[in-house]
């Protein structure tokens, strides 16, 4: 199986003429590597191909990088049937840059950019309906990214007074705690229970 999934990736990195930057079989599974504004061009290849036939979608996700110059992984998994192989194609965008829309290659890719768009905030060009998926239309931020607070900005309650539900600002009911998860056993300078007995 390795085997072929490296003869695979070294096909397409011949075959790609400059647009797949790098193949690699890490695990069992190959990756590949290409530019953003490629990745219809590409994916129709792989679609298409009669040594391919990556014909099925799985799944589209992104990896936030925040101290990389291009934030974002734009992650594709790929199915072939016909040959029974898994590809995964890989992006890297920086925050700013629109993603182009795949989905003139695989439909199914209307959801999964949004997806991707609510939980990272990736744009992607020339998608019909990009809006919310997961979260709420007024909801702030995008949760996914790692500088996204664990507590989020607001809360929703619902309210006897006003009969609906209303956004409040997070309100903690204790300071945020960092926990002194170090070993007892690793230097603390003060005695556990039952220690006491030790030099008795």
């Amino acid at each position: 199986m390795g085997s072929a999934l490296d003869e695979l990736g070294e096909d397409l990195v011949l075959r790609g003429e400059g647009r797949v930057l790098a193949a690699e079989v890490l695990r069992g599974e190959l990756t590949v590597l290409i530019e953003p504004e490629l990745l219809p061009e590409v994916l129709a290849f792989l679609r298409d191909d009669p040594a391919c036939r990556f014909t099925t979608l799985i799944d589209i996700t992104a990896v936030d990088w925040p101290m990389r110059e291009r934030r974002f992984d734009m992650v594709y998994h790929l199915l072939s049937m016909h040959a029974n192989q898994r590809i995964r194609v890989k992006a890297a965008v920086a925050e700013d840059a629109m993603v182009p829309s795949v989905i003139g290659v695989y439909p199914s890719a209307d959801w999964y950019e949004r997806e991707v768009f609510d939980m990272y905030g990736v744009l992607f060009s020339g998608h019909p309906d990009l809006r919310r998926i997961l979260t709420d239309y007024g909801f702030r931020g995008h949760p996914l990214r790692k500088d996204f607070p664990t507590t989020g900005y607001v809360e929703l309650r619902y309210s006897e007074e006003a009969k609906r539900v209303v956004y409040e600002p997070v309100k903690l009911t204790q300071e945020y705690r960092q926990f002194d998860f170090m070993s007892p056993w690793e230097g603390a300078d003060y005695i556990l229970p039952g220690d006491e007995k030790k030099g008795a």
